[in-house]
Parts: C-alpha cells; sequence; structure tokens
C-alpha cells in the first residue's frame, strides 16, 4: 500500500466568510515562493515547521509561551475535519478554501484534498498568486469549483521588486486557466503607492479585460494586522509604517473597475 501523501498546515479556520462564497472551512498551506511586501501572514512563507512565541493574557498576567507553527496532515485528516462543516455549507452554498502560503506549490497533497472534498460533495477553492507551473495549475483545475486569483502588480519589474519574483508565469497561467470550467476570481491588493498606483491600475484593467466574461474582482485594502507576526517572527517588516488603507479611496478604485466584472467588492 502507498504511504499517504503528508502535506503541511498552518492554519485551519471554520466559519471564514471571505475566502469564497457562503461559509468555508479555509486551509491553509504553508510555504510560499513570493515574498509581497504587504503579506498579512509571514507565518506562511517558510516550507518548514518553526517556532515563535505568543503571548497569552491570564487575569492581569500575560504569559509567553512558545509554538509551533505548522503541522504534516493527510489529505484524509483535513477532511474529516471539513466534512464536520457539511451542514454550514449547505445552508450557505460554502465550501472548502485551500490558501497559504502558496497552495500550488504542494499540489499533489491539495489535489488530494479537493478531490476528497468533490467526494462529499463539497464546494471547492484554490486561493492562489498563480506563481506555479501551469503542470500544477493544470492538476488541481478539474477538481476546483473556484479560482481566487490575484493580481498584484502589472510591470514585470515592479513585481520582482516588491514580491521577490517576477510576472510573467502568473499572466500565462491565467491566461490558460480562463479557457478551464472553473470559475475565476481577480482578487487585487491595495496598497499605498504600490499597487494603486494609476499606472499599475491601468495595467491591471488591460490585463482583466482578457478575461471575457468574468463574474467577480474582490479589492483588499491593505491592514495592519501583520506587524506584530513580523516581529514575533523577526523577520524586517518593510511596511511598518504603512497606515490602514483608506476605504473612500478603495471605494472610488472600486467605481473605475465597475465595467470589468459583473461584480466588484471592496474587502472580499
Amino acid at each position: 500500500m502507498d504511504t499517504p501523501i503528508r502535506g503541511l498546515v498552518y492554519d485551519i479556520r471554520s466559519f471564514s466568510v471571505n475566502d469564497g462564497p457562503g461559509i468555508r472551512k479555509t486551509v491553509f498551506l504553508k510555504g510560499c515562493p513570493l515574498r509581497c511586501s504587504w503579506c498579512h501572514n509571514p507565518e506562511s512563507f517558510n516550507f518548514n515547521p518553526e517556532r515563535w512565541n505568543r503571548d497569552e493574557k491570564t487575569g492581569l498576567f500575560t504569559i509567553t509561551k512558545p509554538e509551533i507553527i505548522g503541522k504534516y496532515y493527510t489529505a484524509d485528516e483535513i477532511v474529516e475535519e471539513v466534512v464536520k462543516d457539511i451542514p454550514f455549507f449547505e445552508q450557505s452554498s460554502g465550501g472548502i478554501t485551500l490558501s497559504g502560503g502558496e497552495p500550488l506549490s504542494q499540489a499533489e497533497f491539495a489535489f488530494q484534498i479537493l478531490l476528497k472534498s468533490k467526494e462529499y460533495g463539497i464546494h471547492t477553492c484554490v486561493d492562489t498568486s498563480g506563481f506555479a507551473t501551469w503542470q500544477d495549475v493544470e492538476k488541481v483545475a478539474p477538481v476546483t469549483d473556484l479560482f481566487l486569483y490575484d493580481l498584484k502588480l502589472a510591470d514585470n519589474d515592479l513585481h520582482k521588486k516588491y514580491t521577490g519574483n517576477d510576472n510573467r508565469i502568473i499572466i500565462e497561467n491565467l491566461m490558460k486557466l480562463r479557457f478551464l470550467k472553473s470559475e475565476l476570481h481577480i482578487r487585487i491588493p491595495l496598497v499605498e503607492g504600490i499597487t494603486d498606483t494609476p499606472e499599475n491600475l491601468e495595467g491591471l484593467k488591460r490585463i482583466i479585460e482578457k478575461l471575457p466574461g468574468l463574474k467577480r474582482i474582490d479589492l483588499l485594502p491593505y491592514h495592519t494586522i501583520a506587524r506584530m507576526k513580523y516581529r514575533r517572527l523577526n523577520l524586517p517588516y518593510n511596511l511598518e509604517e504603512m497606515p490602514e488603507y483608506p476605504l473612500d479611496k478603495a471605494e472610488k478604485i472600486l467605481q473605475s473597475f465597475s465595467s470589468a466584472a459583473d461584480m466588484v467588492t471592496v474587502g472580499g
């Protein structure tokens, strides 16, 4: 008998409402080939388990406890947790979402989770940067109902500056993915002075114009929740002084994208 494939997961969250339609169980796979300057999940970067300290308040005192980030699971173990939420999925048209990190960096593990979830009739979603081989995208696509696909920066050099890698494979995969049966939603992070410049927004629109019939675009305003995570991991954070993204500015950008998809939202 073959040994079950095991994958590295750093969090499993029930009752997620911003990771696809309905109420969802979101499984966060650990490891990412990108280093986006604004990433709010730095604990997802490393492809190995790692340690950080978590502060817990007990009455008037705060206790610092070491914690291991990342645990290995089989696909069956993940799906065993997911099926517990089937009643909530059925009531809300929800399902499972694989996020990260970059879930396609563990493509075989992701495929097994999605395949086994489909056997239970569960709606499946993959939240991806698109930075993966086409072979891995194509592998998971037949068992993925919906791709949440990040588009960050249209200019290749700026993409490399702010994420650590260029965007050519991301755009190539997106152009191929539009011909497959999976539904596709685009997600755009809004980071002031980086992704929200007129030049970048126009560049992203030109890419999106090549996706006829696009149903949804989610604009994701930058938030500051990650600051403490970087400190706990002893990682530098170049956006330490960046404030929360202005929602009024996000609403104006929403209007400029209104003709690019059937639905455009702020916040997902």
